[in-house]
Protein backbone atom coordinates (compact mmCIF):
# COMPACT_ATOMS: atom_id res chain seq x y z
CA UNK A 1 0.00 0.00 0.00
CA UNK A 2 1.39 3.53 -0.69
CA UNK A 3 0.24 6.74 0.75
CA UNK A 4 -0.70 9.09 -1.02
CA UNK A 5 1.03 12.94 -0.83
CA UNK A 6 -1.46 15.80 0.73
CA UNK A 7 -2.28 18.15 -2.20
CA UNK A 8 -0.45 21.21 -0.04
CA UNK A 9 -3.11 23.40 -2.53
CA UNK A 10 -6.04 22.17 -0.83
CA UNK A 11 -4.38 22.30 2.90
CA UNK A 12 -6.75 24.41 5.53
CA UNK A 13 -4.86 27.14 6.62
CA UNK A 14 -4.01 27.77 2.61
CA UNK A 15 -7.80 27.69 1.69
CA UNK A 16 -7.98 30.54 4.24
CA UNK A 17 -5.15 32.07 2.53
CA UNK A 18 -7.04 32.31 -0.70
CA UNK A 19 -10.34 33.67 0.63
CA UNK A 20 -7.51 36.42 2.09
CA UNK A 21 -6.69 37.45 -1.29
CA UNK A 22 -10.44 37.62 -2.50
CA UNK A 23 -10.99 39.39 -0.09
CA UNK A 24 -7.85 41.54 -0.85
CA UNK A 25 -8.68 42.20 -4.42
CA UNK A 26 -12.35 43.18 -3.38
CA UNK A 27 -10.32 45.07 -0.68
CA UNK A 28 -8.40 47.34 -3.87
CA UNK A 29 -11.07 47.50 -6.12
CA UNK A 30 -13.40 49.56 -3.65
CA UNK A 31 -10.75 51.41 -2.07
CA UNK A 32 -11.58 54.56 -4.43
CA UNK A 33 -15.01 54.75 -3.96
CA UNK A 34 -16.41 52.57 -1.40
CA UNK A 35 -14.22 53.32 1.70
CA UNK A 36 -16.57 50.71 4.11
CA UNK A 37 -16.48 48.41 1.75
CA UNK A 38 -13.06 48.41 1.28
CA UNK A 39 -11.89 49.06 5.46
CA UNK A 40 -14.62 45.92 5.64
CA UNK A 41 -13.04 43.96 3.21
CA UNK A 42 -9.35 44.56 4.44
CA UNK A 43 -10.16 44.53 7.77
CA UNK A 44 -11.62 40.94 7.47
CA UNK A 45 -8.44 39.90 5.66
CA UNK A 46 -6.56 40.85 8.50
CA UNK A 47 -8.34 38.87 10.98
CA UNK A 48 -8.79 35.47 9.10
CA UNK A 49 -4.61 36.28 8.83
CA UNK A 50 -4.37 35.00 12.32
CA UNK A 51 -6.52 32.01 11.83
CA UNK A 52 -4.55 30.45 9.07
CA UNK A 53 -1.69 30.15 11.35
CA UNK A 54 -3.92 28.57 14.02
CA UNK A 55 -5.21 26.35 11.65
CA UNK A 56 -1.87 25.72 10.07
CA UNK A 57 -0.64 24.60 13.75
CA UNK A 58 -4.06 22.51 15.05
CA UNK A 59 -4.15 20.50 11.62
CA UNK A 60 -0.32 20.09 11.13
CA UNK A 61 -0.77 21.33 7.77
CA UNK A 62 2.55 23.84 7.75
CA UNK A 63 4.15 24.22 4.37
CA UNK A 64 6.53 26.51 2.90
CA UNK A 65 4.19 27.09 0.02
CA UNK A 66 1.48 28.23 2.67
CA UNK A 67 3.89 30.34 4.74
CA UNK A 68 4.97 32.15 0.85
CA UNK A 69 1.43 32.28 0.73
CA UNK A 70 1.14 34.24 3.56
CA UNK A 71 3.92 36.60 3.84
CA UNK A 72 2.91 37.22 -0.04
CA UNK A 73 -0.64 38.52 0.50
CA UNK A 74 0.38 39.92 3.59
CA UNK A 75 2.98 42.46 2.13
CA UNK A 76 0.69 42.71 -1.18
CA UNK A 77 -2.61 43.88 1.10
CA UNK A 78 0.01 46.28 2.92
CA UNK A 79 1.44 47.81 -0.47
CA UNK A 80 -1.80 48.39 -1.88
CA UNK A 81 -3.50 50.19 1.66
CA UNK A 82 -0.26 52.37 1.66
CA UNK A 83 -0.92 53.05 -2.10
CA UNK A 84 -4.47 54.59 -1.34
CA UNK A 85 -3.13 56.24 1.94
CA UNK A 86 -1.08 58.40 -0.14
CA UNK A 87 -3.67 59.38 -2.27
CA UNK A 88 -5.86 60.48 1.26
CA UNK A 89 -2.90 61.80 2.52
CA UNK A 90 -0.52 63.12 0.14
CA UNK A 91 1.56 65.05 3.07
CA UNK A 92 2.25 61.95 4.38
CA UNK A 93 3.52 60.20 1.12
CA UNK A 94 7.06 59.90 2.32
CA UNK A 95 6.66 58.60 5.97
CA UNK A 96 4.24 56.37 4.04
CA UNK A 97 6.73 54.96 1.36
CA UNK A 98 9.34 54.55 3.97
CA UNK A 99 6.79 52.51 5.74
CA UNK A 100 6.05 50.38 2.64
CA UNK A 101 10.73 49.97 2.29
CA UNK A 102 10.64 49.14 5.55
CA UNK A 103 7.82 46.54 5.83
CA UNK A 104 9.48 44.53 2.85
CA UNK A 105 13.29 45.09 3.98
CA UNK A 106 12.35 43.35 7.40
CA UNK A 107 10.34 40.62 5.87
CA UNK A 108 12.50 39.96 3.04
CA UNK A 109 15.32 40.01 5.62
CA UNK A 110 13.70 37.48 8.16
CA UNK A 111 12.53 35.32 5.20
CA UNK A 112 15.83 34.78 4.22
CA UNK A 113 17.72 34.98 7.68
CA UNK A 114 15.45 31.72 8.37
CA UNK A 115 16.52 30.24 5.01
CA UNK A 116 20.02 30.47 6.01
CA UNK A 117 18.75 28.69 9.71
CA UNK A 118 16.82 26.04 8.10
CA UNK A 119 14.39 26.76 10.20
CA UNK A 120 10.70 25.71 9.88
CA UNK A 121 8.49 28.27 11.23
Amino acid sequence: MTEETPNVFLFYPNLIGYGRIVLAIISFYAMANCPFTAMLCYALSAALDAFDGWAARKYNQSSRFGAMLDQLTDRCGTMALCMALCRFYPAWMFWIQMSTVIDIASHWLHLHATDLTRAET
